[in-house]
Protein backbone atom coordinates (compact mmCIF):
# COMPACT_ATOMS: atom_id res chain seq x y z
CA UNK A 1 0.00 0.00 0.00
CA UNK A 2 2.91 2.36 0.64
CA UNK A 3 4.08 1.61 -3.46
CA UNK A 4 0.95 3.33 -3.85
CA UNK A 5 0.80 6.88 -2.13
CA UNK A 6 4.55 7.38 -3.01
CA UNK A 7 3.32 6.63 -6.75
CA UNK A 8 0.69 8.66 -5.99
CA UNK A 9 3.14 11.36 -4.50
CA UNK A 10 5.38 11.09 -7.83
CA UNK A 11 2.83 12.13 -9.96
CA UNK A 12 2.18 15.21 -8.21
CA UNK A 13 5.44 16.15 -8.06
CA UNK A 14 5.03 18.06 -10.85
CA UNK A 15 2.78 20.93 -8.80
CA UNK A 16 5.14 21.20 -6.81
CA UNK A 17 8.33 21.94 -9.24
CA UNK A 18 5.29 24.42 -10.66
CA UNK A 19 5.06 25.97 -7.74
CA UNK A 20 8.81 26.37 -7.13
CA UNK A 21 9.25 27.77 -11.10
CA UNK A 22 6.36 30.61 -10.09
CA UNK A 23 8.12 31.55 -6.86
CA UNK A 24 11.36 31.72 -8.56
CA UNK A 25 10.09 33.67 -11.21
CA UNK A 26 7.88 36.07 -9.21
CA UNK A 27 10.60 36.84 -7.52
CA UNK A 28 12.61 38.14 -10.30
CA UNK A 29 10.21 39.89 -11.43
CA UNK A 30 9.65 41.42 -8.19
CA UNK A 31 13.41 42.09 -7.57
CA UNK A 32 13.48 43.96 -10.91
CA UNK A 33 9.77 45.85 -10.25
CA UNK A 34 10.95 46.79 -6.64
CA UNK A 35 14.44 47.76 -7.99
CA UNK A 36 14.29 51.43 -6.43
CA UNK A 37 14.16 50.13 -3.08
CA UNK A 38 17.01 49.13 -0.62
CA UNK A 39 19.27 46.13 -1.70
CA UNK A 40 18.63 44.84 1.75
CA UNK A 41 15.17 44.42 1.84
CA UNK A 42 15.32 42.54 -1.94
CA UNK A 43 17.82 40.57 -0.99
CA UNK A 44 16.00 39.46 2.10
CA UNK A 45 13.53 38.75 0.32
CA UNK A 46 15.09 36.93 -2.35
CA UNK A 47 16.58 34.57 0.21
CA UNK A 48 13.10 33.79 1.86
CA UNK A 49 11.76 33.01 -1.14
CA UNK A 50 14.21 30.91 -2.34
CA UNK A 51 14.12 29.21 1.07
CA UNK A 52 10.48 28.87 0.48
CA UNK A 53 11.09 27.67 -3.23
CA UNK A 54 13.49 25.06 -1.66
CA UNK A 55 12.09 23.53 0.62
CA UNK A 56 9.17 22.53 -1.36
CA UNK A 57 11.70 21.27 -4.10
CA UNK A 58 12.79 19.18 -1.13
CA UNK A 59 9.10 17.53 -0.92
CA UNK A 60 9.97 15.98 -4.14
CA UNK A 61 11.01 12.34 -4.91
CA UNK A 62 14.04 14.23 -6.76
CA UNK A 63 14.70 16.60 -4.08
CA UNK A 64 14.51 13.92 -1.03
CA UNK A 65 16.93 11.77 -3.29
CA UNK A 66 19.32 14.88 -3.62
CA UNK A 67 18.77 15.44 -0.06
CA UNK A 68 20.14 12.29 0.56
CA UNK A 69 23.14 12.43 -1.94
CA UNK A 70 24.28 15.54 -0.31
CA UNK A 71 24.14 13.76 2.91
CA UNK A 72 25.95 10.54 1.38
CA UNK A 73 28.74 12.89 0.03
CA UNK A 74 29.19 14.53 3.49
CA UNK A 75 30.11 11.40 4.95
CA UNK A 76 32.14 10.60 2.18
CA UNK A 77 33.88 13.47 2.88
CA UNK A 78 35.01 13.04 6.55
CA UNK A 79 36.55 9.70 5.46
CA UNK A 80 38.70 11.55 3.36
CA UNK A 81 42.28 11.88 4.38
CA UNK A 82 43.82 15.48 3.89
CA UNK A 83 47.30 15.83 3.46
CA UNK A 84 49.19 18.36 5.35
CA UNK A 85 50.02 21.33 5.12
CA UNK A 86 54.02 20.15 4.63
CA UNK A 87 52.84 17.84 1.89
CA UNK A 88 50.75 20.21 0.05
CA UNK A 89 53.67 22.51 -0.06
CA UNK A 90 56.04 20.17 -1.30
CA UNK A 91 53.41 18.89 -3.66
CA UNK A 92 52.65 22.38 -5.41
CA UNK A 93 56.81 23.36 -5.65
CA UNK A 94 57.26 19.59 -7.65
CA UNK A 95 54.11 21.11 -9.78
CA UNK A 96 55.57 24.12 -10.43
CA UNK A 97 59.17 22.78 -11.19
CA UNK A 98 57.47 20.57 -13.90
CA UNK A 99 56.15 22.96 -15.16
CA UNK A 100 58.70 25.05 -15.68
CA UNK A 101 60.84 22.43 -17.47
CA UNK A 102 58.15 21.75 -19.84
CA UNK A 103 57.68 25.28 -21.06
CA UNK A 104 61.68 25.60 -21.55
CA UNK A 105 61.40 22.27 -23.30
CA UNK A 106 58.44 23.42 -25.87
CA UNK A 107 59.77 26.55 -26.03
CA UNK A 108 63.17 24.92 -27.27
CA UNK A 109 61.10 22.86 -29.61
CA UNK A 110 59.55 25.68 -31.08
CA UNK A 111 62.73 27.74 -31.82
CA UNK A 112 63.72 24.86 -33.39
CA UNK A 113 61.06 23.98 -35.57
CA UNK A 114 61.23 27.66 -36.39
CA UNK A 115 64.43 27.43 -37.46
CA UNK A 116 64.14 24.61 -39.54
CA UNK A 117 60.79 25.94 -41.63
CA UNK A 118 62.88 29.29 -41.83
CA UNK A 119 65.52 27.63 -43.30
CA UNK A 120 63.05 25.95 -45.75
CA UNK A 121 61.32 29.33 -46.85
CA UNK A 122 64.47 30.90 -47.11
Amino acid sequence: MSEKIDGEDNNLDWIKWTMVAAIIAVSVYANSYFSAESLLFRTIGLLVAAGIAGWIAVQTQKGRNFVDLCLEARIEIRKVVWPSRQETTQTTIVVLIVIVIVAIILFGLDGLLNWIISGFIT
